[in-house]
């Protein structure tokens, strides 16, 4: 059975009610169909994947014509350097540490060292990008990814399942960012 996901409709029905932040990740072949729904419906970021866009550069430009941020994401299995020449122009860098598609699954260790490795790449003035991890996170891998990097950390189950989430994005707020005495 497929996974249900949520649409531009849902965005357009909560834009009125909310003035946060949505940050649309449209994990789905041929993004750029896409996108001009989730702009009118008022999306302020939305990021894709890599793997599933011929002309990445192209979509980037549309979303930033349209004023919006431009994320991309990066699968377990594909390696920074297939998109370290869009570091420049893009907004959002979101690696996957799981394999997409459903929630609750185990972090896959090895794609952390991509976290540290886009750390390091904006650090050399490669772009100004946020680091966001999806997969995996709760307290007991929140820590390491902020550590290595992470500026946004997507929570599903572990928020949903926390008996107070409330305090668990406090915690989370709290945790020390790599190369800073600030915290996240």
């Amino acid at each position: 059975m497929p996974n249900l996901t949520f649409g531009a409709k849902m965005i357009a029905d909560l834009r009125p009610a909310s003035k946060g932040f949505f940050d649309v990740h449209l994990m789905t072949v041929e993004p750029e169909s896409l996108v001009d729904s989730f702009v009118s419906a008022g999306a302020d970021a939305i990021t894709f994947h890599i793997e599933a866009c011929v002309h990445a550069h192209r979509l980037v430009e549309r979303i930033h014509a349209a004023g919006r941020k431009a994320g991309i994401s990066l699968v377990p299995s594909t390696p920074v350097w297939a998109i370290e020449e869009l570091l420049p122009y893009v907004d959002i860098v979101l690696v996957m540490t799981v394999n997409p598609g459903f929630g609750g699954q185990k972090l896959i260790q090895h794609a952390m060292r991509k976290v540290a490795e886009l750390h390091e790449l904006r650090e050399r003035d490669h772009g100004g990008y946020e680091i966001a991890v999806d997969g995996g996170i709760n307290t007991d891998t929140a820590a390491e990814v902020v550590a290595l990097g992470a500026d946004v950390l997507v929570m599903g189950s572990a928020f949903f399942q926390s008996q107070d989430p409330v305090a668990l994005v406090r915690w989370v707020s709290t945790l020390p960012r790599r190369g800073s005495s600030q915290t996240a």
